[in-house]
């Protein structure tokens, strides 16, 4: 599955090509896609190359050639896709803790949906679909809706996240100064990082000196969950 901002440049090149024979400039997709850099748009490349929809072609200046299209592009939905797409990392109610019946115990393992991989270190795409189930302790979670990410990075290995661990987040829209979350940016960046207001703006802190503090207005960041236990495996 494609993010929005992915679809939409797959889109432009692809027309951009139909139309010319020449694939569009990095300075023409940012334009065409609002983006506030380049680097932006070599992450989208990345994406596309990577999911077997474009393919670049070597020692040959803007060289890109469309290999395949989204299913729904021929019968003209690919616009009605992009405008309806709204980036979620939750999918149904399971994950949630409940009281036990009376007849329970309260030790029954809750089933958390992992919804595939977190970016620890440089955002990845939003997480947006269910890739496994996995039985985890209630005593671990508390009340409220959950689910697991495995992490990828080394951004936050100063509070004790590792490569490869399941970090278990419960939702939430809303976090204070200090949480580890699972931050939104753009709608289309997913990343684990500790969340601080420094005035009017969000500060995504990392907890690894060799990484940046990235700081950000409101209106580009959407809190999907807080931390709330970590899993490894040895």
């Amino acid at each position: 599955m494609l993010t929005r901002k992915q679809f939409e440049l797959l889109r432009f090149i692809h027309e951009r090509l139909k139309e010319s024979g020449v694939p569009p400039s990095f300075d023409e997709m940012k334009d065409a896609l609002d983006l506030r850099s380049k680097s932006g748009i070599h992450r989208l490349i990345t994406a596309l190359e990577e999911r077997g929809f474009i393919r670049r072609l070597p020692n040959r200046a803007r060289a890109i050639e469309v290999i395949k299209l989204p299913d729904t592009v021929g019968h003209g939905a690919m616009a009605v896709r992009a405008r309806g797409f709204t980036p979620s990392v939750i999918e149904g109610n399971l994950g949630r803790v409940r009281p036990p019946a009376p007849e329970e115990d309260g030790t029954r393992p809750v089933a958390v949906p992992v919804m595939g991989r977190i970016a620890a270190g440089t955002p990845i795409e939003a997480i947006q679909s269910r890739s496994a189930i996995l039985n985890v302790p209630p005593e671990l979670l508390g009340a409220g809706d959950h689910f697991a990410l495995e992490v990828r990075g080394d951004s936050m290995i100063e509070a004790g996240i590792l490569d490869g661990d399941i970090a278990l987040i419960r939702r939430s829209d809303n976090a204070d100064t200090g949480d580890i979350v699972v931050a939104l940016v753009d709608d289309e960046e997913a990343t684990l990082k500790r969340f601080r207001r420094r005035g009017a703006s969000i500060a995504l802190e990392p907890a690894n000196t060799a990484y940046e503090v990235r700081i950000l207005p409101p209106s580009r960041v959407r809190i999907q969950g807080r931390l709330v236990g970590l899993m490894r495996r040895y």
